[in-house]
């Protein structure tokens, strides 16, 4: 019964978005729901807070991947980018005898 619910739980609610509190708080409240014993509750409560944690890096690392892919999309230059033309500028300004500004 308690995997039913975990998985309805992780796929009914956007696990990954929820803050940690919100979490602890929902499992406390399904596991007095269900009439769990303390320990089966407490593990619970971990569990869901792990998983949470993963979805929540899970996404994160998917939402940066797709920012990345449309940066380059939209072909921006990055930090990276930038900072390699201010230093040709410094050297080109330094060939020309000029100081940077």
């Amino acid at each position: 019964m308690i995997n039913i619910l975990k998985k309805g739980v992780l796929t009914g609610i956007g696990l990954g978005v929820m803050t940690k509190e919100k979490v602890e708080e929902f499992a406390k409240k399904t596991a007095a729901e269900a009439k769990l014993s303390e320990e089966e509750g407490r593990k619970f409560v971990e569990e869901l807070l792990n998983q949470a944690k993963g979805a929540r890096t899970s996404l994160e690392e998917r939402v940066s991947a797709e920012v990345k892919v449309a940066i380059d999309k939209m072909e921006l230059a990055t930090r990276q980018d930038l900072k390699k033309i201010e230093e040709q500028i410094q050297k080109l300004q330094e060939l020309l005898g000029k100081d940077s500004e």
